[in-house]
């Protein structure tokens, strides 16, 4: 049987010492996440991160960076995901979008905040993107590519 890890995006949006994360329904259980998704056939990185802010915020996102990749690999689970994470700005919310059907709500929330939801994280990839986000961590989107449209 041959591997092949799910390609997901997020995005590290941050105004005001406040990073912008989803509340979502996933398998039953309520769960804090960046605004995240799966890659789609014959999207690049950078359209699959905007499309996916748009669908989980109803806010247009405008990368700035790329924050690192992320290989998360489960335990006891056959499934593994690989995370390119992006950090960005978005707009105020556009009328007439709504939220995926999965997501309950946006908010706005303190570092401190989102360590104390640690226990209702998606992934140990939420704080560990907003640690690179702190600490600088910068790569320029000219070092991605997309080959074959």
């Amino acid at each position: 049987m041959s591997w092949k890890p799910h390609v997901t995006v997020a995005a590290v949006i941050e105004e005001d010492a406040r990073f912008l994360l989803v509340e979502e329904q996933i398998e039953g259980k309520t769960v804090f996440n960046q605004p995240a998704g799966h890659l789609e056939q014959g999207e690049s990185l950078t359209d699959a991160i905007v499309r996916e802010v748009l669908e989980e915020t109803t806010r247009p996102f405008q990368a700035k960076a790329l924050l690192g990749a992320w290989l998360y690999q489960l335990t006891g689970k056959p499934h593994s995901y690989l995370r390119f994470c992006f950090c960005g700005n978005v707009g105020e919310p556009v009328p007439g979008h709504s939220l995926d059907r999965d997501i309950i709500t946006t908010h706005w929330l303190t570092l401190e905040e989102i360590q104390q939801q640690e226990g209702s994280l998606r992934s140990p990839m939420v704080l560990q993107c907003i640690q690179e986000f702190r600490r600088g961590v910068r790569l320029p989107l000219d070092s991605l590519h997309s080959l074959g449209k």
